[in-house]
């Protein structure tokens, strides 16, 4: 599949343009688990030289996308039922400060726009629309860690909603269809929660909201450990 150039304008040299090219398109499974990521290839698509290529490999190598098989090179990192895991323990424990921060520190105009978010993802999942109700489930999480004022939070929940997109990409069909209902509910409750300033309810549900996902997560690669590609 050809490459689409990074969304991101924050890139400034060339191994920052390959890296957000790549990393993008990892996590929207553009470039599924398990495909080579071949330099003379890449470099070729990009219209770059070997050299930026080869240093975004080692970064998102680093990062946990990317991993280095033995005869065969860089490969697209798998998703395994152990990093499904980690994604949600990760995210679990994120949530839980960023939700009691930002119930803490939250205005009224801050919850005008949770609840903006919120209402969107109504209509996007009453209108049979799961995938923009998904980017909204994105903008909801990143926009409660930007209300703690934390930006080292704020950076670590972009990375972790990065691997959540990517596992939720690659088993969208078998899970977020049956999941959306449930996780909505406990979006209005979280709103709720957040509003009234309720912090022991908030953790409650910031640990039922991630081991919920994370069940059906688990379930689903069990009971079809080998997905259709997207």
């Amino acid at each position: 599949m050809p490459l689409a150039a990074s969304r991101d304008t924050r890139h400034r040299t060339k191994q920052e343009f390959v890296y957000r090219t790549l990393r993008d398109a990892i996590i929207r499974c553009e470039l599924p688990p398990g495909d080579r990521l071949v330099i003379d290839d890449l470099a070729r698509q990009l219209s770059v030289s070997a050299i930026p290529v080869r240093e975004a490999l080692q970064l998102l190598q680093s990062e946990g996308l990317a991993v280095n098989v033995p005869h065969v090179g860089a490969t697209v990192a798998p998703i395994s039922r152990e990093s499904i895991v980690e994604v949600f323990t990760v995210m679990e424990g994120l949530e839980i400060v960023a939700t009691r921060s930002a119930a803490q520190r939250a205005a009224a105009s801050d919850l005008e726009v949770l609840r903006g978010i919120v209402d969107a993802m109504d209509r996007a999942l009453a209108g049979g629309q799961p995938e923009q109700w998904a980017d909204l489930n994105n903008r909801f999480h990143a926009t409660i860690a930007r209300l703690t004022g934390m930006p080292m939070l704020q950076e670590m929940m972009e990375r972790a909603l990065d691997r959540w997109d990517r596992v939720r990409r690659y088993y969208f069909s078998g899970v977020l269809v049956h999941r959306a209902e449930q996780a909505q509910q406990e979006h209005h409750a979280l709103l709720a929660a957040i509003k009234s300033r309720d912090l022991p309810t908030l953790e409650s549900l910031v640990r039922q909201h991630n081991q919920g996902a994370l069940s059906s997560y688990t379930a689903y690669v069990q009971a079809v450990p080998a997905p259709p590609t997207i």
